[in-house]
């Protein structure tokens, strides 16, 4: 063997012979075929360093004005998926009758414009009509108080129903009311025209998202790593499942206080009874500030009446918000969020100091969103650590 290989050796069979560069070329080129890389950046060097930086600060200050200039964008999409999510239990009840998900969304679709169809045909019309004559006998409403032998020696002293009276009758005869609340005719023309538009944009945003709301939960599960992918699904779900019962369970609330308000302004004789509920329907869907909103209107409305007629309506409605706070709410939202009252509170202040009304609507349901997650990701790695 050793001979073997001493003859093979002498002879050049069993070495390998160095190749020539003009050899190696075609094998360097076909293993890098845009080049070999070079020497990796000096991550330490201070240019590199400032460089990142600069670069991050102006990609931030970049998406943070793409932001600011596309938020009324994001608001829209927002309040879309919140309703998406608000009828997507009533999606769920037809599914749990037999139907498929394709046929459950079309009845909810079909139950939905139903009801748009509706609430224009039979209910706005006489609302708008209410409201014009509102706002046409306005000044002759407020006339009315110094019938009170008490508010009349107010006037007589400071002549604050005087001075409301022509103020209410310069701006409403004039055609100045609703100009200068919108900043004249083009004004006028920009918030029909884009409250159109919105409404618009909402409704058919939330139907796609309806329909679509399972592939775009699937695909955004995707993003999150496999082995956690089970537990963020659940969260996610039970999430969109009380947003879900939030918004059914105040809508209800809602309708009950504006069943209420039309009652009671039927039996006392307040004007313009449709509009009173319609107010106190809109504002009820607002949680905390709402009621005192459709308070505050109700009882301004009454006073035009009379000052006791005013009395009542306001110890009424008062009344029915204790009933609705400790029986009515706790019935209908038992199931669907379970927060201590002080979280409400804030959540309703901070919402609608950020976003106005839609901020106080959409407060509420992501609080509690935020207190699941403290309860089923956060608080339990604290108490293991």
């Amino acid at each position: 063997m050793a001979l073997k290989r001493l003859t093979m050796a002498s002879l050049g069979l069993g070495k390998k012979t160095p190749k020539s560069q003009a050899e190696e070329a075609p094998e360097r080129a076909s293993a890098h075929p845009l080049g070999e890389a070079g020497e990796p950046l000096d991550r330490a060097h201070p240019f590199y360093f400032g460089f990142l930086a600069a670069a991050g600060a102006v990609i931030a200050i970049t998406l943070l004005k793409a932001f600011a200039s596309a938020s009324q964008v994001f608001v829209l999409i927002l309040i879309s998926l919140f309703l998406a999510a608000g009828l997507n239990p009533a999606v769920e009840f037809f599914k749990r009758r037999g139907l498929s998900r394709g046929t459950s969304v079309a009845a909810v679709i079909g139950c939905v414009l139903a009801f748009v169809t509706l609430f224009g045909v039979v209910v706005i019309p006489p609302v708008v009509k209410q409201l014009d004559d509102l706002l046409r006998n306005a000044p002759s409403l407020v006339a009315h108080l110094k019938d009170n032998p008490s508010l009349a020696k107010l006037n007589s002293h400071y002549g604050i129903i005087d001075s409301l009276q022509k103020k209410l009758s310069d701006s409403i005869h004039n055609g100045q009311f609703v100009m200068s609340a919108f900043g004249g005719v083009i004004g006028v023309g920009k918030a029909v025209i884009s409250g159109a538009i919105s409404a618009l944009t909402i409704l058919i945003l939330t139907l796609y998202f309806l329909a679509s709301l399972p592939t775009v939960t699937a695909t955004a599960y995707r993003f999150v790593p496999k082995s956690r992918r089970g537990r963020v699904a659940a969260i996610s779900d039970a999430i969109i499942g009380r947003i879900g019962n939030f918004v059914s369970g105040q809508v209800t609330v809602a309708f009950i206080a504006a069943i209420f308000a039309l009652s009671l302004a039927l039996v006392l004789g307040v004007p313009y009874p449709q509009a009173v509920a319609l107010l106190v329907f809109l504002c009820g869907t607002i949680p905390l500030v709402g009621h005192i909103l459709g308070c505050s209107a109700f009882t301004l409305l009454a006073l035009t009446k009379s000052p006791m007629t005013a009395v009542i309506v306001l110890i009424a409605y008062v009344a029915y918000i204790q009933v609705e706070n400790y029986l009515i709410m706790p019935r209908i939202m038992r199931r669907s969020l379970s927060i201590p009252g002080l979280v409400t509170i804030i959540a309703a202040l901070v919402g609608v100091s950020l976003l106005g009304i839609v901020g106080g609507i959409l407060a509420v349901p992501l609080a509690a969103a935020v207190l699941l997650i403290l309860d089923e990701v956060v608080f339990p790695k604290a108490e293991l650590s």
